[in-house]
């Protein structure tokens, strides 16, 4: 019998998945090269997410709740943003 957290382990790896691009797959061939040319890395690749224990302001966290479910990827974003700013500057 396997350890219910290494089954938990491995069906969480299983969940990552490439973007789905429906509205490129109907367009048309210049349309598919235009599009391709203004996307961004992040619209294809998805990264892994590892979990980190963060001690963030509770004002901090409770701006980013305040618009409901999904606040942890909204800070992600958030330090995605910065992120992609600095490095285009440095």
């Amino acid at each position: 019998m396997k350890n219910k957290s290494s089954q938990l382990k491995r069906s969480r790896t299983r969940r990552r998945k490439v973007a789905n691009l429906p509205a490129l797959a109907a367009s048309k061939p210049r349309k598919l090269a235009a599009s391709l040319h203004t996307m961004k890395i992040s619209d294809f690749y998805r990264p892994l997410k590892k979990p980190v224990t963060l001690r963030l302001d509770a004002d901090v966290i409770a701006w980013f709740k305040k618009d409901g479910r999904r606040y942890q990827t909204r800070i992600n974003a958030a330090l995605r943003k910065v992120m992609e700013r600095e490095l285009k500057a440095g």
